[in-house]
């Protein structure tokens, strides 16, 4: 099993990090991409290699998705069997946090699960005001957009099974707003996830963190920013229709059901195509879910609007409360119903579980300069100096 460590100008404390990890558990390698840090930072990497890391280089900063990648298609190509724990350089993630993640790894593999695991923080204590209110609105947030819960969405301490890493690898973003696409494509993707509760820490008041909560946290919502906007686009072309038609004709029956159909059509194709980008489905089946729901969604608006204009509401108001609920409404079902995407079927996970074997030899991977996620001219990769193990030969890199 792997820890990757994405690392940006860290601090003095991942060495020692290193070493623990590898001293409680002899059944873990540790790789490190150091992303663009520099030559000031070449010092807290060799003390790296030397407690027994793997690090590979990016010649320049491309961000935590990117290095991520990168490590995750190095242990793909020379461990493709490894399960990988991702934890962060700055030290808020213990060893002990760490083990727990990778516990939680082993026990699904020998029950054949695969599954996302998250190690979540309780929040509790002296945690910054930042740090609070960005996860409170990064959570909010991303339960609006997916209707799913989930306890800390800024976790950089995740398990990944061994048969996810191509998932993972085909996630887009380079930056922090990949660790969220990852959790928004657990739903659309099939992919389980289960929580390990872990230990709260900021040292120095997160002072170490790159990661801007609330900015980073409101990439979460683009879907939900893109549905409101083909709401919008398909309000103008009713209104636009009908008062074409209207004019053109002087029906206005006929012509509030024409530019209905026009202004649905548009809604959607747009839908399919942009918002929920469900185009691998039946479009035959995705039509008449689209159409049942909105049948659905016109009588549900007579029925509240009459309620509550009869119980005293204002018009306006009312107009504006039931527009609001069954917006809300309308975006669940079409994500979940009318436009489900089923592209990644979860995959198989035969039950061979990887215990820890006290005193097991650990074996190094080889050296590469090329990986599927980065390019061969801009990553490096200086293999670790060999470290012994309790019981068996040390076996060195070549």
């Amino acid at each position: 099993m792997f820890v990757l460590i994405p690392a940006f100008e860290p601090g003095p404390r991942m060495p020692a990090l290193v070493a623990e990890l590898l001293r409680t558990d002899p059944d873990l390698q540790v790789l490190i991409v150091d992303d663009g840090s520099g030559p000031v930072f070449a010092p807290v990497f060799a003390a790296a290699r030397e407690a027994g890391a793997h690090v590979i280089t990016h010649a320049s900063n491309r961000g935590k998705g990117a290095a991520l990648k990168t490590g995750f298609a190095h242990i793909a190509g020379h461990d493709p069997d490894a399960d990988v724990v991702t934890a962060d350089a700055d030290g808020q993630h213990t060893p002990t946090d760490v083990g727990r993640v990778a516990e939680a790894l082993r026990l699904d593999a020998a029950d054949g699960r695969s599954a996302l695991v998250l190690g979540v923080r309780g929040f509790a204590g002296e945690v910054p005001l930042r740090s609070r209110l960005g996860n409170t609105v990064a959570r909010g947030l991303f339960r609006l957009a997916t209707g799913r819960r989930v306890t800390d969405t800024q976790t950089g301490l995740r398990g990944i099974p061994a048969d996810r890493l191509d998932w993972a690898l085909g996630i887009p973003g380079e930056g922090f707003e990949y660790e969220q696409r990852m959790l928004l494509r657990l739903g659309p993707d099939q992919v389980g996830a289960h929580e390990v509760p872990i230990d709260t820490v900021y040292l120095e008041r997160n002072a170490s963190s790159h990661f801007h909560p609330v900015r980073d946290s409101l990439r979460v919502l683009l879907p939900v920013l893109l549905f409101a906007s083909s709401s919008l686009a398909a309000f103008i072309v009713d209104t636009v229709a009908l008062l074409v038609l209207q004019a053109l004709t002087g029906w206005l029956v006929p012509s509030i059901i024409a530019a209905r159909v026009l202004s649905a059509t548009v809604n959607f194709t747009v839908n399919r195509r942009v918002v929920f980008r469900a185009r691998g489905g039946s479009m035959t089946g995705q039509a008449v879910r689209y159409g049942v729901l909105a049948l659905a969604l016109l009588a549900s608006n007579i029925a509240w609007m009459s309620f509550l204009t009869e119980n005293g509401l204002a018009l306006l108001p009312a107009k504006v409360v039931t527009e609001g609920v069954l917006f809300i409404l309308s975006y669940g079902i079409q994500r979940a119903l009318v436009f489900p995407r089923a592209d990644a079927e979860p995959p198989a996970r035969s039950p061979t579980s990887r215990p820890r074997r006290p005193g097991a030899a650990v074996p190094h991977p080889a050296e590469a300069t090329g990986t599927r996620a980065s390019d061969p001219a801009e990553a490096t990769s200086t293999a670790p100096s060999p470290r012994p193990s309790p019981h068996t030969p040390a076996r060195s890199t070549s």
